[in-house]
């Protein structure tokens, strides 16, 4: 089911992230607290060619350390596992989908105790993702946070099969509820009038930028997930770097201006990390059409990944604040 990552490091003690993620391909599950895996799945380039981000994410893990400065924390009490890339077919679209379906339902059933971490390709796997989630918690209702600059709705019946379309399929097949549903960083003029009205349709939470910002963004996001928390019983966060001004991610095709400074999604997930009932999450489309991917957008991909778990630490130590202050009582 997976493959083993192109980068292979020597497992040794040091806090460079290289020294601190394990890599191993069937971990005990109370050894686990993050799971990563990859999904070399791309159609925005040449169908033959695979998905450059989740090799590329994990070559530049010597630059980073497991110490974040701002936060003083450590990530390395988290144990993080990397158990490679789904083994996929890229000139075999539905065979891949399949695949990164039942590596996705595997791992949720495995683990159902550990945060699950997708590393895409394009936004095709979050839709490849949540199927197999759903599989495993068939009973369960799931609540999607997807930081975009589009909602990726597209009506099928007018366009046909498109990659970008992964919301409009997961509602049309009932595995979400659109009511379910919290698009963050939308602005500009990226999405069309009938995308928009499907989404009203469906009652698709649209938060603008715009929006965010005149509010608060710490304030915004904190309200997002506390109405989730009592809608669903498990929340999946799908970040498209796009959602990133363009000039934060120049190799994301479909990049706009006018996005989310790179300090303002470092915010948003270190929010979403520090919330128990998000799961799963996926970072997609760092998947240029054409060349290298360079490697500040790597990088940027990199930090926002860190902030998740900074925000999972920092949840951690809260609580472990909070039951000893208990029993001090």
């Amino acid at each position: 089911m997976f493959i083993q990552p192109e980068c292979q490091w020597k497992q040794e003690k040091g806090s460079a992230m290289h020294q601190w993620i394990k890599q191993k391909e069937n971990p005990h599950p109370n050894d686990v607290d993050i799971i990563i895996y990859g999904a070399l799945l791309s159609y925005a380039s040449d169908p033959s060619k695979k998905a450059q981000y989740p090799t590329a994410f994990r070559k530049v893990w010597p630059s980073f350390q497991s110490y974040n400065l701002d936060e003083q924390v450590d990530l390395r009490s988290l144990a993080v596992v990397d158990v490679g890339d789904v083994a996929i077919q890229p000139t075999d679209r539905m065979l891949s989908e399949s695949a990164i379906e039942a590596a996705a339902e595997n791992l949720s059933t495995a683990y159902p105790k550990s945060f699950t971490c997708l590393l895409g390709g394009d936004h095709t796997v979050t839709g490849c993702s949540l199927r197999g989630i759903k599989n495993a918690f068939p009973q369960e209702r799931i609540g999607i946070i997807q930081i975009d600059t589009h909602l990726d709705a597209r009506n099928q019946e007018e366009i046909g099969l498109a990659m970008d379309s992964p919301i409009q399929k997961l509602i049309a097949a009932g595995t979400v509820e659109g009511r379910h549903i919290y698009n963050v960083g939308l602005h500009g003029f990226f999405n069309s009038p009938e995308m928009i009205q499907y989404a009203k349709e469906q009652g698709i939470h649209m938060i603008t930028l715009k929006q965010m910002r005149r509010d608060g963004i710490q304030l915004t996001i904190r309200e997002m997930l506390r109405q989730l928390m009592y809608q669903v019983d498990r929340i999946y966060v799908s970040v498209d770097l796009d959602a990133l001004d363009i000039t934060f991610a120049p190799d994301v095709p479909a990049a706009t201006p006018g996005g989310l400074t790179a300090y303002e999604l470092f915010d948003i997930l270190k929010l979403i990390g520090e919330n128990e009932g998000v799961r799963h999450i996926d970072f997609v489309y760092a998947d240029p059409k054409e060349g290298d991917l360079r490697p500040e957008t790597v990088k940027m991909g990199v930090t926002a990944f860190l902030q998740w778990l900074t925000g999972i630490k920092l949840d951690h130590r809260n609580r472990l604040t909070t039951k000893t202050k208990a029993l001090i009582r």
